[in-house]
């Protein structure tokens, strides 16, 4: 039978069929399925507008309200008809200038509004506010104007269409805004501000690029990096970075919360207790993460000379249940940090194997250092402990002392005796687990720019921590997707051995379950090295702890 016969035997058929109790309601339309909306699109999260919020204001995390600008085509543009609920909505001021000795507005250089397109991610609006002279303010955001023009007609017809959406260039000064955002432009925003993803009213860092170091500048006794404003972007990543983590947490409903502080202004070294579960409550969970916020002492003062101005260790250790043979107190590290420069900060890290440090629960002491005894930096603190069980199908149950660090030089690794351990039959995994930082400025930098290794041997194998990311001059700009604080007012963009400023300090983790048997025995062995062989002398210094941890 030819193809076409085929086709109209089948349709007749089918046609026929329904003579003899066909549905009618088989011959209804299917819903329409319906267009996936904006945020969906992008696979990006939605958040509601929030209306008439009690707590909208003018001050860092308040909620910011609609607003209404004048464009310079003559257009109006408002926040409440133009909110998507995954789009950021930053403001960009005349006043960020290029450097203590070039006072032309950021906006000024083209090929940095180029950078800033390439280097932003796409969900953002900019608005370029003019907050300087009203004098030559007409003809400076004309001239800006023209010169976002230009950056548009640089990009293939996608982007340009989609930018051309989201530079806005406002055609009036700051004082004829009205409301709230010009009276937050004529205070602690006027540097510029953003609007989150939260809705959440956020101030800018400093925009000094890395790449742009002048002899000039240093010899005259200023800031020697000049300013880009593709620095802004930064911002940008920051606020999806804060929507991906809240979302994260949120997610997460079964979750045992246990604050140490909450909203208490700290400084130097503080003590507290704590009442944690009871030890069958412990058992039920396999995870434990702490969520850590280290705000300026002042919530209503800007961030810039009110928050701390040097990048410090914070350590948070709890009292160890036993004494030592001396009788002393014994204090484990549970979690480490760097403050910020100028800045707040907030970290979130997995401490897991500290469960099995809890022991039995109830109150235990913590002690948190979070400034030293010279330059005792204050900041607004809430420390939450987050117990949940994910369903890892084991927990930690005992840990092994490994190795401390300390001076990094030629007698390093002298007299560091191996550590042997039996392992339970119910073994279900067995890792090295350790924090590891370098700091002092020794000889080379080192050890807070020097690429130290760490060789962890385990019944044989070795595991190393490197650290390339030394020698990267953006090395911690790559970690804002991992919660490191951005633009902040020190040199926060080096790779550096083991933390950045502003972050949490990561735990490094090595998985050695392969290497081990129920039952059986398990060894360790630690050497630090640099260049492949014992450290040279005054390499300054390795705070290391580490612990054997055995999961059932």
């Amino acid at each position: 039978m030819p193809a076409a016969h085929q086709k109209t035997f089948v349709l007749l058929l089918l046609l026929s069929s329904c003579l003899w109790g066909c549905d009618p309601s088989d011959n209804e339309e299917a819903e329409p399925i319906p267009e996936p909306t904006f945020c969906e699109s992008h696979e990006w999260t939605e958040r509601s507008f929030l209306e008439e919020s009690e707590a909208t204001g003018i001050r860092r995390h308040d909620t910011a309200d609609s607003f209404r600008l004048e464009l310079m085509d003559e257009s109006r543009w408002d926040l409440d008809d133009h909110w998507t609920g995954c789009d950021s909505y930053m403001f960009l001021t005349d006043r960020k200038t290029v450097s203590a000795m070039d006072s032309r507005p950021l906006w000024d250089v083209e090929e940095d509004l180029v950078q800033l397109v390439q280097e932003s991610p796409r969900n953002v609006h900019y608005f370029f506010v003019a907050v300087g002279s009203e004098t030559t303010a007409e003809e400076s955001l004309q001239d800006l104007n023209s010169r976002v023009g230009d950056v548009l007609d640089s990009l293939d017809e996608d982007d340009a269409a989609w930018w051309g959406e989201r530079l806005h260039v406002v055609g009036e000064h700051r004082n004829d805004i009205g409301g709230w955002v010009e009276d937050l432009l004529d205070g602690d925003g006027k540097s510029g501000f953003l609007i989150d993803r939260m809705q959440q009213i956020r101030l800018v860092g400093n925009y000094a690029d890395v790449n742009r170091y002048s002899a000039a500048l240093n010899s005259q006794g200023a800031w020697p990096w000049e300013g880009n404003l593709a620095y802004a972007a930064h911002e940008v990543r920051a606020s999806n970075f804060r929507s991906d983590r809240e979302d994260r947490l949120a997610a997460e409903t079964d979750v045992t919360h246990v604050l140490a502080w909450s909203g208490e202004v700290l400084q130097g070294t503080v003590e507290t207790d704590v009442v944690f579960p009871d030890r069958a409550t412990l058992d039920s969970f396999d995870t434990l993460e702490i969520d850590l916020l280290m705000d300026c002492p002042d919530p209503e003062e800007p961030e810039s000379g009110f928050c701390g101005a040097w990048d410090y260790l914070a350590h948070l250790y709890l009292l160890d249940d036993e004494q030592t043979d001396e009788g002393e107190d014994q204090w484990i590290e549970v979690a480490r940090f760097i403050t910020t420069y100028h800045r707040e900060g907030r970290y979130l890290v997995d401490a897991t194997p500290m469960l099995v440090h809890l022991g039995d629960g109830g109150t235990r002491t913590l002690r948190y250092t979070l400034s030293p005894p010279w330059n005792e930096q204050a900041y607004l603190t809430e420390m939450d402990f987050r117990f949940s069980n994910r369903g890892k199908g084991y927990r930690p149950t005992s840990t092994v002392d490994l190795f401390t660090g300390g001076a990094l030089n030629s007698s390093y690794n002298t007299d560091r005796e191996s550590v042997t351990a039996t392992l339970p039959d119910t073994v279900a995994r067995v890792e090295v687990w350790a924090l590891i930082t370098g700091h002092g400025m020794d000889d080379g930098n080192c050890a807070e720019f020097c690429d130290h290794h760490h060789e962890f041997t385990v019944n044989g194998t070795p595991f190393t921590k490197e650290h390339p990311e030394v020698g990267n001059q953006e090395g911690c700009i790559d970690q804002i997707e991992n919660g490191m604080t951005p633009n902040q007012g020190g040199t926060w963009w080096f790779g550096r051995g083991g933390w950045c400023p502003g972050q949490q300090v990561e735990p490094w983790t090595a998985d050695a379950t392969s290497l081990t048997e129920p039952g059986g025995t398990v060894t360790v062995s630690y050497r630090g090295l640099i260049n492949g062989s014992d450290p040279p002398d005054n390499s300054g210094t390795i705070h290391l702890t580490s612990y054997l941890v055995i999961y059932e």
